[in-house]
């Protein structure tokens, strides 16, 4: 329902109302259809929102393709299409949004998280890897009363810490002891 009244509110709007003269030349044939389709490749369907204009396949997408191609037909150009379409539908409408004010962020946001990501790599791999000494038995290798439960807290061990039958393996001879 939404998608027929955004259309019939783009048909309502003459083709040139807030445009002015148009600013180029007006194409026909073979070259009209390519710009037709760049142009349209510059602006996001409403009703989709993850697809441009030229790839969507609703009817407000083709609806305002054919306006494209009139305006392009009668010699305005992809500037002033584009900001005639932005007057209608907000900055939302272009793809690619201008590189002014905020927009910044959404062109260094994603440079800024890869040059983070990769300085948290670098310093991981600086760091080193060594495992964590093993500490000495002490309370935490008690286990619980209930069998069952014992038996889960073995096999836990086992798993995660790679102790043959979950039990800490006893150190050898010697270690612990300082000369």
């Amino acid at each position: 329902m939404s998608a027929a009244l955004l259309a019939l509110a783009l048909l309502a709007v003459p083709a040139g109302g807030n445009l002015g003269p148009p600013q180029g030349a007006p194409l026909a044939g073979e070259e009209l259809e390519r710009e037709t389709h760049r142009v349209s490749a510059l602006l996001r369907c409403p009703v989709c929102q993850g697809l441009s204009v030229a790839d969507s396949p609703v009817d407000l997408a083709r609806d305002m393709r054919s306006q494209v191609r009139e305006l392009l037909s009668e010699g305005y150009s992809e500037e002033q299409i584009v900001e005639y379409f932005e007057s209608a539908y907000g900055e939302f409408v272009r793809l690619e949004p201008k590189l002014t004010g905020v927009n910044w962020l959404v062109w260094l946001a994603p440079l800024a998280g890869l040059l983070a990501g990769a300085g948290v790599v670098a310093w991981a791999l600086r760091r080193g890897g060594a495992p964590p000494a093993a500490r000495p038995a002490g309370p935490d290798d008690a286990l619980p009363a209930d069998e069952h439960l014992a038996s889960y807290v073995l096999k836990a061990r086992e798993l995660a810490y790679g102790w043959p039958g979950g039990a800490r393996p006893s150190e050898p001879a010697g270690a612990g002891t300082e000369a």
